[in-house]
């Protein structure tokens, strides 16, 4: 029986190593799968010392190996950073194959480190590294497998590598940007409301109790605020609960066939957010379609995977309309003007791009303009939005202040006879 000097990962995912036996490549991986050792790499060896034979067979991790949750989800940052380092190696002359075997090496992500562990085995077995990548779509998905099998009919992978790092850097610090504006406004509603909480449960209690010995009748705004207080130390825990249940049936309902096209609509139209929001659908529209284009994909191929990078169902169904339309013969351009959807100055320059044969290049300009436009925007955004907060919690603290006040100054009033 054939033996074979193996590689591999245990279960505690430190690196592991043996020789073991095995009529074929694919029962030692069974075999060592069963003994909880994932197989990066074998070599078929003579009396267990390895065989100077050119034939010797290299194989790797088999597809049904699904790690699921158990080692962490693989970060964007992540693809990128291989996506780059893979570029390099190729450029530099390295053979497929070999520079996936240098990039396990030294990936840190146990579960990307198996994945590509994978790739490499299904590479080494003739398969193309497009056909390899699509077997892992929560990691790498249409765009990235579509852009690979582009760069490796037209024999540029080191060049669409490197433009597809670019892409998921350029993503991941979009998404960064936008994730950063939202901190400080998430934080002032989060520790406002806590505030007013602890002042409508704990402090009007104690403050306005000697209220009620009086025996007058306090001011109107008084009494609301008495009784909201005494409504939201009655029933706080079951408005918490009321408000969890609201928040899981709203989003059930936006995530629905039916709530979906509604809240959409209604977010474009929303002053300031929809405009922002409509930019960065554009932009990534435009930099998503721009970038694959450039790498040889296909035109009807490139607008499909670019509606599923837009986020918002009615662009989504007007870059659906384009794609027939192009499918027919007729202008992108136009299309997407006909969709009121797109703004004027991406629609011209659309047009100006067609005309020269230049489109990938101007929906790279297009992608550059409206991600500037995303900053500006969501710094327009915070800047209005900080105001606006600090114009509705003032607003409460005065009326809480003046509302305990004013039977206060009253005091000698209230005390007094009937």
């Amino acid at each position: 029986m054939p033996m074979y000097a193996y590689k591999g990962l245990g279960s505690s995912g430190k690196n592991v190593a043996g020789n073991r036996e095995a009529e074929t490549p694919k029962l030692l991986r069974q075999i060592l799968r069963k003994d909880g050792v994932i197989v990066t790499s074998f070599e078929l060896t003579k009396g267990g010392k390895h065989a100077k034979d050119h034939n010797a067979t290299k194989g790797g991790l088999n597809k049904s190996v699904d790690f699921g949750g158990v080692f962490g989800g693989v970060k964007k940052t992540e693809i990128a950073s291989f996506t780059r380092q893979m570029a390099t190696l190729i450029r530099a002359g390295i053979p497929l194959a070999e520079a996936l075997g240098a990039l396990v090496e030294q990936i840190p992500n146990m579960r990307l480190k198996t994945a590509v562990a994978e790739v490499r085995a299904n590479v080494n077995e003739g398969m193309a590294l497009a056909d390899a990548l699509a077997r892992h779509p929560k990691m790498f998905d249409e765009l990235f497998v579509s852009m690979v099998r582009a760069g490796e009919v037209a024999g540029n992978l080191d060049e669409v590598l490197t433009r597809l790092s670019e892409f998921l850097e350029g993503a991941q610090k979009l998404k960064s940007k936008i994730q950063g504006a939202m901190i400080y406004p998430a934080v002032m509603v989060f520790v406002g409301a806590g505030i007013m909480t602890v002042l409508m449960i704990k402090v009007i209690p104690e403050i306005t109790q000697m209220f009620s010995s009086q025996g007058k009748t306090l001011p109107l705004n008084t009494r609301f605020l008495i009784g909201l207080s005494q409504f939201l130390g009655r029933y706080f825990l079951w408005l918490i609960a009321g408000m969890i249940a609201f928040g899981f049936a709203f989003n059930k309902w936006k995530s629905s066939k039916e709530g979906k096209p509604i809240w959409h609509r209604f977010v474009l139209n929303m002053p300031v957010l929809g405009e922002l929001v409509r930019t960065i659908n554009v932009g990534r529209f435009a930099r998503t379609l721009g970038t694959m284009l450039q790498s040889g994909v296909p035109m009807l191929r490139s607008l499909d995977t670019a509606k599923q990078i837009v986020g918002n169902v009615h662009i989504q169904a007007a870059i659906e309309e384009a794609k027939k339309a192009v499918t027919e013969g007729e202008s992108l351009a136009a299309t997407l003007k006909k969709s009121g959807q797109f703004p004027p100055t991406m629609i011209h320059m659309t047009a100006v791009g067609e005309r020269a044969g230049q489109l990938e290049q101007m929906l790279d300009r297009v992608a550059t303009t409206y991600e500037s436009e995303v900053d500006t925007k969501l710094s327009r955004f915070t800047a209005l939005l900080e105001p606006m907060m600090l114009v509705v919690m003032g607003g409460a603290v005065a009326f809480i202040v003046f509302s305990i006040l004013q039977p206060i100054m009253d005091l000698g009033q209230l005390s007094g006879p009937k």
